[in-house]
């Protein structure tokens, strides 16, 4: 889990001026794969979809550890926490018209569970209800009664899930875009899943992304679609949003590509606000007349620098062996030798050069405003002693007498995995004229692919949540069936009792207390090094109010909050 002039040539049809203050618009450079819910899983996409649909719950103002409801006015937990039991809002239409009922709500989580394309999200709500995140195509115990009794309407036409085990995360879940509610008649009507038993086999892993819905969609959010082509997305206030309309009456995304372009739009006024590209910009931004400047704000990624324990590409190993020529596949197994490179790393210096003094160091990969965060962690520094302290004592001496040769790869045209790891090798080949280590840029995707099957030795990558809760972090990261296992093969016995327990305990103390030592555990055994965290920026038109009162960094789209919370 991206963010993202002359209107003639955008096809826009009108020129471009100082944006009226009753519409909103933002200018970003990606474009929008989808508006279905159900296979949304890019902040593109999820920036228009949680304005157009809503979800049961959603965050607590700015906190990303409470939540409040949205389509549910409240919901019970049972005693084995096991069984939830949402009660739903009432006098709800969707934008077809259609009544929001119970119904639309089972169809929604049932149509997510069925489909559970690898394009969507839907693993993880299905990990929670069905007790696996694979869909029916790869896990043939997966039946549509078994779907159908995970969630259902009672008879008073409440919404009940009833899980295989206790999942203390399963509110955060239910609040991912991901997760909205769409409209049953009006989807029906489309040609989709008819949500029937005798259908249901026809769309098990069907990839949602260019659905009818997602052309045509339905939601309760307080925005429609109103059009949308290749460079535009054009939504506009719903007068009978249960909430109220909104105060904005239209929100226009615009998809520019270049960067210069974008910024002298909202240098101008001629954009609220424009995906402006890293901090290096605000030198451009800072005492422009009319705009603000948001800055420090939390960053809800975690970024680390892999150390593959089993590297399956020969290429990548040379003579594959401790001679000065090459690397052993399992040269990162040795813990010395992770510890050598956490402490060969200059944090500060990284601070400094990439994130321009507006960085932290992290104890753990996970972010600080997060549950299950403990500061108290110790974290390693940059040391060349202690480095070379750990490199003689590294596979019983031979690596320090023998030297090596590793080949670390980052993604091409990325400035600051680049810098982070010409900081690594300028200096690990500082301590021991033996050491080389050789930098190879690659494109992003050949690099995603090549690591996913354990191929790259050392790679830089990041984590964006899916939900705000320390497990969707910490098992990736750490757990050897986490999503990340394959990248760095990392596996501690201790490490996957510690997150299995999580997983289950539902006393937020005894939670807690089981990350922290998870902390610990990782600090004790360096399976990455953590890379510190830059706090974050958003710049936008002063005329637009809302913003700062409201920013929580859960939501997809650049403001932070509802379209329907900012005003002007």
């Amino acid at each position: 889990m991206r963010r993202f002039v002359g209107a003639l040539a955008m096809g826009l049809g009108f020129a471009l001026a100082a944006v009226p203050s009753n519409t909103l618009l933002y200018m970003e450079s990606a474009d929008i794969p989808t508006l279905d819910p159900g296979a949304t899983y890019d902040t593109a996409s999820g920036a228009i979809v949680e304005n157009i649909y809503e979800t049961l719950v959603t965050y607590k103002g700015k906190r990303v550890d409470q939540f409040e409801g949205l389509l549910a006015t409240s919901w019970t937990i049972d005693g084995s926490g096991k069984v939830y039991t949402f009660t739903l809002r009432k006098g709800v239409k969707f934008h077809s018209g259609n009544p929001f009922t119970c119904e639309d709500a089972e169809y929604t989580f049932r149509r997510n569970l069925v489909t559970n394309s690898p394009e969507s999200g839907n693993w993880f709500l299905a990990e929670s209800l069905l007790g696996t995140s694979a869909n029916a195509q790869d896990d043939p115990s997966i039946t549509f009664d078994r779907i159908a009794k995970a969630v259902r309407c009672d008879k008073d036409g409440r919404l009940v899930f009833t899980l295989p085990k206790p999942d203390p995360a399963f509110l955060a879940k239910l609040a991912f875009m991901g997760q909205s509610i769409v409209d049953k008649k009006w989807a029906i009507g489309l040609g989709e899943w008819d949500g029937t038993e005798k259908t249901w086999r026809q769309w098990v892993g069907k990839d949602l992304t260019d659905s009818e819905l997602s052309r045509k969609p339905s939601g309760t959010g307080a925005y429609k679609l109103a059009r949308r082509d290749a460079n535009t997305v054009v939504l506009t206030a719903f007068d009978g949003y249960w909430g109220g309309k909104p105060r904005i009456e239209n929100v226009i995304f615009q998809i520019v590509k270049e960067q210069a372009t974008r910024i002298e739009a909202l240098k101008k006024g001629d954009a609220d606000a424009v995906e402006t590209g890293p901090r290096p910009v605000l030198a451009q931004l800072k005492g422009v007349p009319g705009l603000k400047i948001m800055d420090d704000i939390p960053n809800n990624t975690a970024t680390a620098i892999f150390m593959n324990q089993k590297i399956a590409n020969p290429e990548y190993l040379s003579s594959g062996q401790l001679d000065g020529k090459g690397i052993p596949a399992n040269f990162f197994s040795d813990i010395d030798v992770r510890k050598a490179f956490n402490y060969s790393f200059d944090y500060d210096l990284y601070i400094k050069e990439v994130l321009q003094g507006k960085g932290i160091k992290r104890t753990m990969l996970l972010p600080e405003t997060f549950f299950g965060y403990d500061p108290k962690v110790p974290t390693y520094t940059y040391d060349p002693q202690k480095a070379i302290s750990y490199f003689k004592k590294a596979w019983g001496g031979r690596l320090w007498t023998n030297g090596f040769v590793l080949k670390a790869t980052y993604r091409a045209g990325s400035q600051a995995a680049q810098t982070a790891m010409e900081i690594l090798k300028t200096n690990i080949e500082k301590l021991n004229p033996k050491f080389k280590v050789e930098l190879l840029a690659k494109p992003w995707s050949d690099l995603l692919k090549e690591s996913r099957s354990g191929g790259v030795p050392m790679i830089i990558i990041g984590w964006a949540p899916d939900y705000a809760d320390p497990d969707n972090f910490l098992y990736t990261f750490y757990h050897s069936e986490g999503y990340y296992h394959p990248r760095s093969n990392f596996s501690d016995p201790v490490m996957d009792k510690l997150l299995d327990q999580a997983r289950k305990t539902t006393d937020p103390a005894k939670r807690k207390a089981l990350y922290s030592q998870v902390g610990y555990r990782a600090y004790e055994l360096a399976p990455y090094i953590n890379v510190p965290a830059g706090l974050g920026f958003i710049v936008y038109n002063e005329k637009l109010k809302g913003v700062e009162e409201n920013f929580n960094p859960m939501f997809s789209n650049y403001f932070g909050t509802f379209f329907r919370n900012l005003s002007k």
